[in-house]
């Protein structure tokens, strides 16, 4: 009997452990998680369960959060420390492999998926942030990723691992993220920071968060049909050393709201050059601005950035592309004249005066002279194959036509040295179909039409 009670001691005491480690209660209709400061643990979420996230919950270094197809996962309200959001550390693993039919979405609590929260809603819960090991280009080769305090050891990105494996993300839709936590920070619906290329990003769609939409700081993942829509910043942020490829993107502006579509940053320091520098390729982009709102740029190129962008669509923006020329340091324009920045066979319509010296702009940071270097980028529209013309699209409240309604001339480029970007036969991120139907809150809303 005396065994037998402490065996029966030893197996309260695991449980009672056990019950302090936990994360998963429940509330209502909700399996609400929590984070201890264990992490989530090596997870399995259902469809047939609702699920509630509250505050910050990690996936911590050496567990998998696994997420079946269909499950819908909601974020409690709220601001500052009160901000929830899903963290999956450096060394941890999201596996969500949704599908056309059953996608994993990420939203606000108070939404019940039939129009309790409006399409344009911002800023209702955090984000979801994905940590990994590929290099950045801070002095120490590590970063701390914003809208975690620095006494959060889990919120550590970066190393030199370029092929990181950070799990899987397919059909995925987060809504109404970017939830402001202190002093003007708010997170980014997708946060990338550190994410190397065995980590499998497509069919993702980020709506209307009030930060960016996707945000790279550094790493080398690669990343195919992604959609951003309605966010009140960029709509692709670009930081600390990307070096990936992004083929099919999409990005719509808010009428009212959000900057770039696409911003390009090279190092976080102006001295030393840090490596590795960015260097996004990307392909087949369309770019929806908000003409006459917010007079910025369709893509700008700063602090020694570099890059590839071809074969997009780039349409109704009160401003082109803009590279960062310096007289006295390292820029983005050095790249242009290396040949290490390329703007190739992409189509502009409704863009700046639609005249095709005033599309691609230099900027001088401190006030320099750019009239050579103007000519030079001026000369450089028609030589690489750009183009204006009219796709026919329809862009209002209640109608997004993105597919092109009118026929023109298609000069593609394709970097023979890249064999990553697929080989399509057309401009920009639709052909004659939306691989948006079924998954997407753009779908849902219906305002998606066919020429």
């Amino acid at each position: 009997m005396k065994h037998n009670g402490l065996i029966l001691f030893l197996v309260l005491l695991v449980v009672a452990g056990s019950c302090r480690k936990t994360k998963f209660s429940t509330e209502g209709d909700f399996t609400v998680i929590r984070d201890q400061g264990f992490g989530i643990g090596d997870r399995y979420l259902r469809a047939s369960e609702s699920y509630l996230i509250e505050d910050l919950v990690f996936v911590n270094d050496g567990q998998t959060l696994t997420i079946e197809a269909g499950t819908v996962i909601r974020f409690k309200a709220g601001q500052a420390d009160q901000a929830s959001a899903l963290i999956v550390a450096r060394g941890g693993k999201i596996i969500a492999k949704g599908s056309p039919d059953h996608p994993i979405i990420f939203t606000a609590e108070a939404d019940d998926l039939h129009g309790s929260v409006p399409l344009h809603t911002q800023g209702l819960w955090g984000g979801l942030m994905i940590l990994g090991s590929a290099p950045v280009n801070t002095p120490s080769g590590e970063a701390q990723i914003e809208g975690i305090v620095l006494s959060e050891p889990r919120g550590w990105f970066g190393g030199a691992n370029e092929a990181d494996n950070s799990g899987v993300l397919e059909y995925v839709s987060i809504r109404h993220a970017g939830t402001n936590i202190g002093q003007g920070n708010e997170i980014n619906g997708l946060t990338l920071g550190g994410v190397g290329n065995q980590t499998s990003i497509h069919h993702v769609e980020v709506i209307s968060s009030l930060d960016d939409g996707v945000e790279f700081f550094g790493g080398t993942v690669n990343t195919r049909h992604l959609a951003v829509a309605f966010c009140g910043d960029d709509a692709f942020d670009i930081d600390l050393g990307y070096q990936g490829v992004g083929q099919f993107w999409l990005a719509v502006q808010a009428q009212a709201s959000g900057d770039r579509l696409i911003e390009v940053d090279g190092n976080s320091v102006d001295y030393p050059i840090q490596q590795p520098l960015s260097v996004p390729v990307i392909s087949n982009a369309t770019l929806i601005g908000n003409r006459g709102n917010t007079g910025v740029q369709l893509i700008s190129f700063d602090n020694n950035a570099a890059g590839i962008i071809s074969n997009s669509i780039m349409v109704n923006e009160d401003n082109g592309i803009l590279i960062e020329y310096s007289g006295f340091r390292p820029s983005s324009f050095d790249h242009f004249s290396t040949g290490r920045l390329q703007l190739v066979a992409n189509t502009f319509f409704q863009v700046n005066a639609d005249e095709t010296d005033k599309i691609f702009r230099v900027r001088g940071i401190s006030g320099e002279s750019v009239a050579e270097q103007q000519e030079m980028l001026s000369d450089y529209f028609l030589t690489a194959a750009n183009q204006l013309a009219d796709p026919g699209f329809i862009l209002d409240s209640q109608q997004l036509q993105l597919i092109p309604g009118n026929s023109f001339m298609h000069q593609l480029w394709f970097d023979p040295e890249n064999p990553i970007v697929e080989k399509v036969n057309y401009s920009g991120a639709f052909e004659d179909y939306y691989w948006l139907e079924g998954w997407t809150m753009l779908d849902a809303a219906g305002i998606l039409v066919y020429p």
